[in-house]
């Protein structure tokens, strides 16, 4: 059987380039193992954002009578196997939604292991069982995403030293874990058994925490999470980890020197390692970089007619990222001129408490590059909305170019700022200056004022500071 398109892969790199390129006229199959989504709805962002939906329920349980709410502290009890239960129900409801669009759209869905041949134009798909069928397609897209990276110093046994996969169903609370690394799989992971009572150590290896955020921003989720009583160890790298019979050893060298942590459970969050092997790549000639495969600005490999999209090439391994790649690469293949992807204007989440969110440059980033900057910040101590909700701890922060007006950046820390980053991230395609974002009308009371008030605040015309 033969196809336009075929993709490997069915997260949101690999189904939104199989629905485009069946919205555009071709014919098109997805190769899918596992469940449809992949790993980020089934194992990463979508069951990870329902657990720590649980734990802020939790928390503002917990914290009911700050809001006039009477509930007696001892009935409201973490209910560990249930929020896991429902982050399940939540990963796979999602599924069905995305075989729900794969066959509105046409997709037809291959089940097996998808991988390349020796052959141009050919996908052999592999299924449990062991046989095997070979499909022809003009354009191969490979969507096969990653994994959670693991190190020789951090050996896991999915015990007592797990990665992001098994934390998702964890069925008895820790009472106290090492998370090693923290980016936004251990800083989210971090911030959810912190909050249901796990006492909690993150290690980073960087000298501040979310090392690729703006400095300022990183060291207010510092002391947010020093707040929750998380201890956090900087500037500290761990030399490996040990396995006991009550829990770990983490053997650590960093500030104080060396030092050996205890903990009953080890969260290894170190990055993710792309999914190139068993997918053929040599027998197709596909030119494999530093456990990356170099791409052009459509996304074609070094192989004629093979694409390569999300995880698997260099590029920032996020879903919205796969899903934009996925997406030009799509119309690409259908003869049209997408624009390429715009790596500058890429937006970042992290759903801890407070949350953080950001796009474009840092201020250090910025100065580096020779411009001359006018920063804007408004705190949430001066936001009325925040004030109301109970959560005042954030702050936005705006990067301009002084010369031109233009916004370079911005880095937002607090409650709900996962939603208003859309707004500086659309400013910065459009080329949205300082002025533009102070004459825009924003509703009050609502978070998002700090968009407009930190803008303010960077010409020295800020109204509430």
């Amino acid at each position: 059987m033969s196809y336009d398109v075929i993709v490997i892969g069915s997260g949101p790199g690999g189904y939104a380039a199989a629905i485009r390129c069946a919205q555009l006229g071709l014919r098109t199959a997805v190769v899918e193992r596992a469940e449809l989504g992949g790993t980020c709805l089934n194992w990463g962002c979508i069951p990870t954002k329902a657990l720590l939906k649980s734990a802020e329920v939790y928390r503002y349980a917990s914290h009911a009578a700050e809001y006039g709410v009477d509930v007696a502290p001892e009935t409201v009890r973490a209910d560990l196997p249930a929020m896991v239960a429902r982050s399940r129900a939540v990963a796979e409801q999602m599924s069905r939604g995305i075989d729900f669009l794969l066959k509105k759209n046409g997709v037809e869905i291959l089940v097996g292991r998808g991988s390349l041949t020796e052959v141009p134009h050919t996908v052999e798909v592999t299924a449990e069982d062991g046989a095997a069928v070979r499909y022809e397609a003009q354009h191969i897209i490979l969507a096969t995403g990653a994994r959670p990276r693991e190190l020789p110093s951090i050996p896991v046994d999915g015990k007592r030293v797990i990665t992001s996969r098994q934390a998702l169903t964890l069925t008895e609370l820790p009472q106290s874990m090492a998370v090693i690394g923290s980016g936004a799989i251990g800083a989210e992971f971090a911030t959810f058994f912190s909050t249901l009572g796990t006492r909690v150590t993150i290690v980073e290896y960087a000298p501040n925490l979310a090392p690729l955020e703006d400095e300022e921003i990183s060291k207010l989720l510092e002391r947010s999470f020093r707040k929750a009583k998380i201890a956090v160890m900087t500037a500290t790298e761990v030399k490996g980890v040990k396995a006991t019979e009550t829990g770990c050893e983490v053997f650590v060298a960093g500030k104080k020197g060396e030092q050996v942590l205890e903990a009953e459970v080890v969260l290894s969050a170190v990055g993710i390692a792309a999914n190139i092997e068993q997918i053929g790549l040599e027998q197709a000639g596909v030119r494999v970089d530093r456990g990356k495969v170099p791409v052009d600005e459509h996304y074609r490999t070094s192989a004629e007619g093979v694409y390569a999209i999300g995880d698997l090439i260099p590029t920032p391994a996020l879903a919205h990222v796969a899903t934009a790649e996925a997406i030009h690469c799509a119309e690409f293949i259908a003869g049209r001129r997408p624009e390429p992807v715009d790596y500058g204007v890429i937006p970042s989440c992290i759903y801890t408490t407070p949350e953080v969110a950001s796009v474009g440059l840092t201020e250090a980033q910025a100065a580096a590059q020779g411009h001359a900057l006018r920063i804007g910040r408004f705190p949430y101590t001066a936001s009325g909305k925040a004030t109301a909700a109970g959560n005042r701890d954030g702050m936005v922060k705006l990067v301009f170019d002084a010369e031109t007006d233009k916004l370079l950046g911005a880095h937002l820390f607090g409650l709900n700022v996962t939603e208003m980053v859309a707004e500086p991230t659309l400013g910065m395609m459009l080329g949205a200056s300082a002025e533009d974002l102070v004459r825009t009308i924003h509703a009050h009371p609502t978070m998002s004022e700090g968009l407009m008030e930190a803008a303010a605040a960077a010409q020295g015309e800020a109204i509430h500071l």
